[in-house]
């Protein structure tokens, strides 16, 4: 069975039947192959001991959740994919993540961005902190489209007008926008926020376990899309950024700071930037 004492991005601790995992890949929570490796071997283990009910994902960096996929890696961090999903695509391995037996909530604070608003989207649950938690499908601005669950989860979470908007303008959300649009479940104060999940996460592993699986399989037949339509998404989200294109529009990003720490504090603002010029 898999074990959580190699892991060199997450931070693991159990508490009863909840398992917690806190996100650390300096600099910026960037999902890259060691993540992805991780969170595979995180997920193998959670999935083999019984006695687990829940698993919250956090940050232990204050400023990002998980701030997008590392471009400049794709291959190696799809290829790390593979050893769950059984291909290579962190979409099929998101979906692996939403089907699980295991009830899953993200507790999101600072930034989530591309694949990191996707892995939040792929949990059952997303709680944020009102004051810092961001959200955003940047994808467009790069010629690029959601190649991770986004497109599926945010149409049947918001409606075709709201999920429009959220893809399309490339722009980020707050947490107060964001629980309205239905992005996420709550904006909860920072100072609270932990509490808050922690009591939540205990409460659902207290609970009868008899018919918890059996409750996912239904609501996942009615809201979660099919294996097929995410290996769709994943597919042409490969496509796209091998257009040249979609490389120009990186390197101009990149010059502007994408991909580094500083530079993303404010994507929103350097998106709009490049799209003025």
């Amino acid at each position: 069975m898999a074990t959580t004492d190699a892991l060199e991005t997450l931070r693991v601790r159990r508490d009863g039947a909840v398992l917690s995992a806190d996100i650390w890949a300096p600099p910026m929570n960037l999902l890259g192959p060691e993540l992805v490796r991780d969170l595979v071997s995180l997920l193998q283990h959670a999935e083999a001991d019984a006695s687990l009910r829940v698993l919250v994902f956090r940050s232990a960096d204050p400023d990002y959740f998980i701030a997008h996929v590392d471009v400049e890696r794709i291959a190696a961090y799809r290829q790390e994919a593979a050893r769950l999903a059984g291909e290579p695509s962190i979409g099929l391995l998101f979906r692996h993540l939403s089907a699980s037996r295991l009830v899953t909530i993200a507790q999101v604070a600072g930034r989530a961005r591309g694949a990191g608003s996707e892995f939040a989207l792929a949990c059952d649950m997303r709680f944020a902190a009102r004051e810092s938690a961001i959200f955003a499908q940047p994808e467009q601005a790069f010629g690029l489209a959601p190649g991770a669950g986004g497109i599926q989860h945010l149409v049947r979470l918001m409606g075709r007008g709201r999920a429009l908007e959220a893809l399309l303008s490339a722009d980020d959300f707050d947490a107060d926008l964001a629980e309205h649009y239905g992005w996420i479940n709550r904006a909860v104060p920072a100072a609270a926020l932990d509490a808050f999940v922690t009591a939540l996460a205990q409460r659902i592993a207290g609970l009868p376990a008899g018919a918890r699986g059996l409750l996912k399989e239904r609501v996942d037949a009615i809201a979660l899309a099919p294996v097929s339509e995410f290996r769709r998404d994943s597919d042409l989200f490969l496509e796209a950024s091998r257009d040249s294109d979609a490389k120009r529009a990186m390197q101009n990003a990149t010059r502007r700071g994408f991909q580094t720490r500083e530079g993303e504090l404010e994507l929103g603002h350097v998106i709009a930037d490049l799209l003025a010029r």
